[in-house]
């Protein structure tokens, strides 16, 4: 009897971009962002992980994804930042060369809490008018009991 592997192992994902002031200056404009947002979906599931939504905002991105059993975080983050890197610049999607921080955040999930970190990441701009993407790091690496400090942010 064959053996099967299954998983349900929801990753909400954060990572910025790398531009002049890391992260702290506008990159994308809406019509960028949404052509990268239409990338990354695509490419995810192209790649076997299905990906319930991202958003890409003017200098970071959030994503929620389902972890494929064969992938590990860091494989998944891999799988989308370089292509993505890689598809921005050669389509020039912004105006200089774009690549993403070495870093990133990577938060569980659990399955009660999927629409409602699915809404939050929908409603992003009006997150924003509040809070600065700093800010919303900071907040979330409290509430995953992750010691943090602003000098680390890349």
């Amino acid at each position: 009897m064959p053996m099967h592997s299954y998983s349900r192992c929801w990753i909400h994902m954060a990572s910025q971009d790398r531009g002049p002031h890391s992260g702290r200056e506008p990159v994308f404009s809406k019509q960028a962002a949404a052509k990268v947002s239409e990338f990354l979906t695509d490419y995810a599931a192209g790649k076997g992980i299905y990906m319930v939504i991202n958003y890409v905002n003017p200098e970071h991105v959030h994503t929620l994804i389902d972890l494929p059993t064969g992938l590990t975080i860091e494989d998944a983050f891999k799988l989308l930042k370089g292509p993505s890197s890689d598809w921005i610049n050669q389509n020039r999607v912004v105006e200089t060369k774009f690549r993403w921080g070495r870093g990133y955040g990577a938060f569980s999930v659990s399955q009660s809490s999927v629409d409602r970190v699915a809404s939050y990441i929908a409603n992003q701009e009006e997150h924003h008018r509040k809070k600065t993407f700093i800010g919303e790091y900071a907040q979330l690496m409290k509430a995953h009991g992750l010691n943090w400090s602003e000098e680390d942010f890349d």
